[in-house]
Parts: structure tokens; sequence; C-alpha cells
């Protein structure tokens, strides 16, 4: 049973460093390449970012954590708690995998988020300050705005004015267009009553003609204005003879 556990255990730990081997210079890859003068300073830099990801806040803490660690891992395969097998190697790869994705892609991502933050702050801000501005322009034309009580009264006291006026110039052109009526009929009746007192005056005129010479026709009567024009042409000599 020994002898078995030593087995896995062994072929456990000449797996591991192959997948990690395998595994690391790949994210590497795709993130940078470390210039040359660092090559040496690269197992501390690892050594120092693997116990900075322990969780912990000293390094006591996180030496506890991790011998703990160690410890119930040591104690769950020796007691065929855990089995150490292929699974256990994609596992191990998937989150190292995860691991450089979100160590390395981690600083991109916050400084693309903290830009997208800072852009959205100051579209923002922009639209603030712009309506901040319209706000003020309202106010400063609502200000200009503040006599327009004093002209609309103005205003409507002239419209009243003009609606007397126009009132006043109706009532004197219905009176003008009355009298003017009048005038009109007063003018006929004046040529009717002329043509009147023409007509009468003719006929007045045609009936004294017309009983003179029905006079004159009779002789009595033309004897008598024969006397008559010898007394007045005697009466007029004898004036002029005194």
């Amino acid at each position: 049973m020994a002898s078995r556990l030593a087995t896995r255990a062994f072929g456990a730990a000449r797996l591991r460093p192959s997948t990690v081997s395998r595994s690391i210079p790949a994210v590497t890859s795709l993130t940078s390449t470390r210039p040359a003068s660092n090559v040496p300073d690269q197992p501390k830099a690892k050594a120092q970012s693997i116990i900075d990801s322990l969780p912990g806040n000293s390094l006591i803490s996180k030496t506890a954590i991790l011998s703990s660690a160690a410890g119930l891992s040591v104690y769950a395969i020796s007691n065929e708690y855990y089995v150490v097998n292929e699974e256990t190697v994609v596992a191990f790869c998937l989150l190292s995998v995860w691991g450089a994705l979100i160590k390395f892609g981690g600083p991109m991502y916050r400084e693309w988020a903290e830009a997208q933050n800072e852009k959205i702050k100051n579209i923002l801000n922009a639209a603030r300050s712009d309506h901040t501005q319209a706000v003020k322009n309202r106010i400063e034309n609502v200000q200009q705005m503040g006599g327009v009580v004093d002209i609309t009264k103005a205003l409507f006291e002239v419209s009243k004015e003009t609606a007397q006026l126009e009132a006043q110039a109706y009532e004197l052109e219905q009176t003008t267009a009355l009298a003017a009526e009048a005038k009109t009929v007063l003018d006929s009746w004046v040529r009717y009553e002329s043509q009147v007192k023409q007509r009468q005056q003719r006929e007045l005129a045609e009936s004294i003609i017309a009983k003179v010479k029905k006079e004159l026709e009779n002789p009595k009567a033309l004897q008598q204005i024969l006397q008559q024009s010898v007394v007045d042409v005697e009466r007029i000599v004898s004036s002029k003879a005194q």
C-alpha cells in the first residue's frame, strides 16, 4: 500500500513540472517578452508573485495557509481521499492558464475599464456643463423679458383705444351713410315737387290761354277789350298832354 502511494506521488511529481513548463511559456509568449538582463531575477519574481497571490496579510499567515494546504493535500492523497489522475493534471493546467490570464490580463482590463470610466465621466461632465450653460442662458433670456408685462399692458391699452376709435369711426360711417341716404331721398322729393309745380304751372298757363282764346272768339268780349283799350290810350295821351 505504501509503495503504491509512493509510486503515485512520484508520478504526480513528475507530471507537474512538465505541465507547468508547458503552460507558462505559452502564456508569457502571448503577453510580453522579458529582456535578457532580467533572466536571473525571474525565479525571485515568480516566487514573490506566488507569495503575493496567497491569501493573508503577513508572511506568517501566508506560510501557515500554504503549510495547511500542503498538509491537507498530503493527508488526502495518503488516505486515498483524493487520487491524482489525468483530470487533476487538466484541472491544474486550466487553473494555471486562468491564473496567468487573470494576472497578466487583469491590469490591461483594469486600464481599459478605467479609460472607459474616465470617458463616460468626461461625457457626463460635458453634458452637465452644457445643461448648466443652457439653464443660465434661459435664465438670462427670461430676465431680459422681464418688461413683457408692462409692454403687454401698454399694448392692451392701445388695442382698447384702437377698438374705441374703430367703433367711433364705424358710427360716423353709419351716420354719414344715413345722412347721404336721407339727402338722396330729400333730393328726390324736391325734384318731384318741382316737376309737380312745373306741370301745374303749365296746366294753369294752358288753361288761361285756352280761356283767353275762347273769350276772344266772343264778339262782345272783343268789343269790350277794344273799348277798354281805347279808354286806356286816351288816358295815356291826356296824361302826356298835361
